[in-house]
């Protein structure tokens, strides 16, 4: 495991949203089907991390299993050792950074997986991250919003169920990834010299598309303002406030 603090500022756009609208008997009995509690495990990687590695390999099987979404996001700050990371962004540092923060414990290292945005674990040490996925299932289903994501001809549509009973209904918001199942690299410099990676569910843009009040809600959006080249498909998130809770999730893993 490699470790860095240091400070830094997250900012958080927010976007438009369009339309709100009641969801139907119809929709909450398939949300209650398809948009089941699901753990989103975000992990905090680099290329030119020797301890990465076993980490990106995990992940490549935790994105099979139907009760995760699985996210790879690369960080850039180790890009100084002799390799420049090809997947990384400098946006990926900042929220993990400001995941940090939000806990109050500053820890940032690689491999890092960040599980609904409250728990993290060192993401090659496989016991610890499904102790951690079980952790936040169980808070996560006091909390869940059902999400739907569905395309109809150009149009991306997202259908946001109410608050649970109990849960803080401040504003939320609402984050579309991009992403690109599968990218091999072959790494030729650095620690990790010679290797050949894969990284799976690799996020190429992360962008807030929207605010949630807590209601039932409906946006709809053009899809080729985010088919970005070389993403097969997109997941949404939402997300408590700037870098909190998760409470749900929903992935459209092609764009057909």
């Amino acid at each position: 495991m490699r470790q860095i603090s240091y400070p830094g500022s997250f900012a958080l756009l927010f976007v438009w949203s369009l339309g709100i609208g009641l969801l139907s008997s119809s929709f909450l009995a398939e949300a209650q089907e398809s948009a089941k509690p699901k753990a989103v495990i975000e992990l905090f990687t680099s290329q030119g991390c020797s301890s990465c590695p076993p980490a990106d390999k995990l992940l490549g099987k935790l994105a099979k299993r139907d009760d995760v979404v699985a996210l790879t996001l690369p960080v850039d700050y180790w890009d100084y050792l002799g390799w420049k990371d090809t997947l990384a962004k400098p946006q990926y540092s900042k929220r993990q950074r400001s995941y940090a923060r939000a806990r109050g414990d500053r820890q940032v290292y690689t491999p890092q997986v960040v599980i609904n945005g409250v728990t993290h674990a060192v993401g090659s040490r496989k016991h610890e991250v499904n102790a951690a996925i079980n952790k936040e299932k169980k808070r996560l289903a006091r909390s869940f919003v059902p999400i739907k994501i569905s395309v109809k001809g150009d149009k991306i549509i997202v259908d946001l169920g109410e608050a649970p009973s109990g849960l803080n209904r401040r504003k939320g918001t609402l984050w579309m990834a991009t992403i690109t199942n599968s990218i091999p690299v072959k790494i030729k410099r650095g620690e990790n010299h010679g290797r050949n990676i894969t990284y799976s569910n690799v996020v190429k843009t992360l962008k807030p598309i929207g605010e949630w009040n807590g209601t039932n809600q409906k946006l709809v959006f053009n899809k080729q303002d985010f088919m970005e080249k070389g993403a097969d498909g997109c997941t949404i998130l939402l997300q408590q406030g700037k870098s909190g809770q998760i409470i749900g999730a929903a992935e459209l893993k092609s764009w057909l």
